[in-house]
C-alpha cells in the first residue's frame, strides 16, 4: 500500500505541477481535469476534460490505476483533497 500511496502522491505532484506551470486554458483544463480525477469515473475523465484527445489504452490503464489509488484512499483523506482543490480553484477566481 505505501508503494500504491507513493505513486499516487507522485502523480498529483506531477499534475500541481505542471498545471501551475502553465497559463491561461490550461489551468481550466488542469483543474477540470483533477475534479475529475478525484470525485468522477474514468469514463467521465474520457468524455470530460480527455475528451477531445487521443488516449491510447496503456495511457487509459495508468489513469485507471490512478483513479483505483484515489478511490481506495480513507473518506478523511480524500475529502482533504477535495477541500484543497475547492481552496485552488477559489484562488483561481480571486486572480
Amino acid at each position: 500500500m505505501k508503494r500504491s500511496s507513493a505513486l499516487l502522491l507522485a502523480a498529483l505532484t506531477t499534475l500541481c505541477i505542471c498545471g501551475m506551470a502553465t497559463g491561461g486554458d490550461n489551468d481550466d483544463f488542469f483543474m477540470d481535469f483533477l475534479q475529475t480525477l478525484l470525485v468522477g469515473t474514468p469514463e467521465e475523465l474520457y468524455e470530460g476534460p480527455l475528451g477531445n484527445y487521443d488516449v491510447n489504452e496503456d495511457a487509459k490503464a495508468a489513469l485507471t490505476e490512478l483513479k483505483s489509488c484515489i478511490d481506495g484512499l480513507q473518506p478523511t483523506h480524500k475529502e482533504e483533497l477535495v477541500k484543497l482543490l475547492v481552496q485552488v480553484l477559489g484562488n483561481q477566481d480571486d486572480a
